[in-house]
């Protein structure tokens, strides 16, 4: 367990500072950001243009969205796109390095900003349009302009790590540009007495396979369904520095929260660092969370491997292969349990059947 001065150690970085005339305002706020990266893969955000009133509007919107019957719900599940759009059963997702236990929540994934139209081709599951509940009011306006919020400071933040790393300032939002973003909402489902003593977490600990994921706070239910406070100290996000002890992820009051993906630690050649972190159920039955998530992606044709001034035999051999963002998205999805292991087989050529038509009709 985190001691409170530890917790009080990662960073707080305000976006303002990164577009201060003062030069030094500007390089020191840098700093700051890779200097929290770089240890626990992880800052605090203030000033960061997210309307809270909007995620809470949006958040109520989703709780109704989730108390709709399983059939209704359904017809919003597009596992056959991977469900990187619309609603996410409960028990789909695995972490890759944790216990095997399923996620245990239910989500709804919409792309808030417009994405590359050729890598719909490419990857129509990754780069699907969105579905959206056809009868639920200032749903999908509310959700597009939340997530586009989120992005927008995800992009000031990664401008801070460019100037920060001496890169040239638009260096990540250029790779980025048309990639697949995804806004995701969450609810982590009540637990009871015996899951609770089989040391049921809300999420298994992961690291995020994306560059950049922003977190605009979460709440509480009660049993009855009402908002409320934390139900016990021991509740939330946990995550690890880079030295392994685990820390409690609490930001402070109007802050939103950054956090390092693998595709940006990979970028950086382990500069920074991906963030291990789990998120933990209270030790009190019939309490749920409801909480977002904004993941910012490669575009699928640029490579996660280091960025040439990261490139030494030691990030080399960490990070190799050199592997396109859109293979990565598939081969992550994969193991994680969204995509189907046969969509790997998708991967390479795929017409060597010709020769075996040609074959067939010259015998014919």
């Amino acid at each position: 367990m985190a001691h409170a001065e530890e917790e009080m150690s990662i960073p707080t970085v305000d976006l303002a500072d990164l577009v201060d005339a003062d030069r030094g305002t500007r390089e020191r706020a840098a700093k700051t950001i890779v200097e929290g990266f770089g240890r626990y893969g992880l800052i605090y955000v203030a000033n960061h243009g997210v309307d809270f009133e909007l995620r809470d509007r949006l958040f109520d919107r989703f709780v109704a969205l989730t108390e709709r019957s399983a059939d209704a719900k359904e017809a919003l599940n597009r596992g056959d796109l991977w469900f990187q759009r619309g609603w996410t059963p409960p028990n789909t997702e695995r972490a890759v390095v944790a216990g095997g236990q399923p996620d245990f929540k239910e989500c709804f994934f919409a792309a808030p900003i417009p994405t590359d139209p050729a890598c719909a081709i490419e990857h129509p599951q990754v780069y699907a349009e969105n579905v959206w509940p056809d009868d639920l009011e200032g749903f999908e306006e509310d959700y597009v302009r939340l997530g586009r919020q989120l992005h927008e400071a995800g992009l000031s933040l990664l401008s801070g790590v460019a100037l920060a790393l001496s890169l040239p300032s638009r260096t990540f939002e250029r790779k980025l540009d048309g990639g697949a973003h995804v806004f995701r909402l969450l609810r982590y489902l009540p637990v009871n007495e015996a899951q609770l003593a089989e040391g049921v977490v809300w999420g298994e600990e992961h690291t995020d396979f994306n560059v950049l994921t922003l977190l605009p706070g979460g709440r509480f239910h009660d049993p009855d369904g009402a908002p409320c406070e934390r139900p016990d100290a021991g509740s939330g996000l946990y995550l690890r520095t880079r030295g392994g002890q685990k820390v409690r992820g609490v930001a402070p009051p109007g802050c939103i929260v950054a956090q390092v993906g693998q595709q940006l630690e990979i970028l950086t050649g382990g500069e920074l660092l991906a963030t291990p972190h789990v998120i933990t159920a209270p030790r009190t039955p019939g309490y749920t969370r409801v909480s977002g998530a904004h993941f910012l992606h490669l575009h699928a044709h640029e490579m996660v491997f280091p960025l040439e001034r990261f490139r030494t035999p030691a990030t080399l051999e960490a990070y190799r292969p050199p592997v396109l963002a859109g293979t990565y998205a598939i081969k992550t999805l994969v193991d994680i349990g969204l995509a189907p292991p046969e969509a790997i087989d998708g991967l390479g050529y795929r017409h060597y059947g010709r020769l075996a038509d040609a074959r067939a009709s010259e015998e014919a």
